[in-house]
């Protein structure tokens, strides 16, 4: 049975990183930049699937602001997917996930890729690099960010700092490891 994963390119890290809990697969990657055009999101996983060839296909994404697009095209395609509305559920876990969400609404998010990437995927598409004063009006209402990190890296929690900083808000870091997203990976693919 040949299977592929179609993952946003934030994840495929990690995907990779959890690849003897699943059966042999192909990796696929939608660019991590369609975050900020959702809209794309679909119409680029639509065109890897009109390439065929596979007898089943898992998506490692969540919704990404589909608004619900995304679950409609896995219902009509016969795709399964990754359940949650982004990686930061996929990361920490559902439950843990909305924990976080009903301590406090205000929160922004960060993952390793997030860290590694804040200047491209953060600072530079909402304008921040050039407009610092637009801060405010995009983060305005969060109160804190917190780090959600895989792997264990002192450069890429720094950067996490600074990030929070930048955005000012507070900080905090929760280890997540991988455990809960193989699991869910692991799960999905059996």
């Amino acid at each position: 049975m040949r299977t592929l994963v179609i993952a946003c390119g934030a994840v495929a890290r990690e995907v990779r990183a959890v690849t003897d809990q699943l059966p042999a697969f192909d990796l696929r990657c939608i660019p991590a930049t369609l975050h900020n055009e959702p809209a794309k999101i679909v119409p680029a996983i639509e065109a890897i699937l009109d390439e065929g060839g596979y007898d089943r296909t898992l998506l490692a994404l969540g919704d990404c602001g589909t608004g619900g697009g995304l679950d409609c095209l896995c219902e009509r395609r016969g795709v399964t997917r990754l359940p949650g509305a982004h990686c930061y559920a996929f990361f920490a876990g559902l439950p843990e996930f909305d924990a976080m969400m009903e301590e406090e609404l205000g929160t922004f998010f960060l993952t390793d890729f997030l860290a590694r990437q804040f200047d491209t995927m953060v600072m530079a598409p909402l304008g921040l690099d050039r407009k610092p004063e637009l801060r405010d009006m995009y983060f305005g209402h969060y109160k804190r960010l917190v780090f959600l990190s895989q792997q264990p890296d002192d450069a890429l929690l720094a950067k996490a700092e600074a990030a929070a900083h930048t955005l000012g808000l507070r900080f905090e870091h929760r280890p997540t490891g991988l455990t809960p997203f193989a699991r869910e990976l692991a799960q999905l693919a059996a």
